[in-house]
């Protein structure tokens, strides 16, 4: 990790433009650094993803930027971003999507409609131990309503 580190101080201070991988990287350095998810730099991230999105938008860099959002700012703002998205047909089948929206309608009290976002994202995975995470979610916000 280190060496990784090392590798992207040197790519900014050549001082050229900064590429798309360059940009992941720093991403991945940001989360690499922080102990916690509240020990991350989320208002860089956010500006990370902003330049990611300018180099190469995409709604899969959308969605990432809005959970950075959400951390920087509010999930409210995130959840503009995530309601945009959800018209994107790229993500109809994306289970990411749903979770993340139903994170931020947990977070602003909206249980029933997080649980309902939860369970759809529990259909959208084939992978087990995530149907089962998200099945727990949406029990959760079942139980808060």
């Amino acid at each position: 990790m280190g060496r990784g580190l090392a590798a992207l101080e040197r790519a900014y201070a050549t001082g050229g433009a900064v590429g798309p991988y360059t940009l992941q990287a720093g991403i991945a350095a940001c989360h690499a650094r922080a102990r916690t998810a509240e020990d991350t730099d989320w208002e860089r991230l956010v500006a990370i993803y902003d330049g990611l999105a300018q180099l190469m938008p995409s709604p899969v860099v959308e969605l990432n930027r809005a959970v950075a959002v959400g951390m920087a700012h509010s999930p409210h703002a995130a959840l503009e971003i995530v309601n945009r998205l959800r018209e994107e047909p790229a993500l109809d089948s994306y289970h990411l999507l749903p979770s993340v929206r139903g994170d931020l309608l947990d977070k602003l009290g909206r249980f029933d409609e997080a649980r309902a976002e939860f369970e759809r994202a529990a259909l959208l995975t084939a992978n087990s131990r995530q149907q089962a995470a998200l099945l727990e979610r949406a029990a959760a916000c079942a139980a808060r309503r």
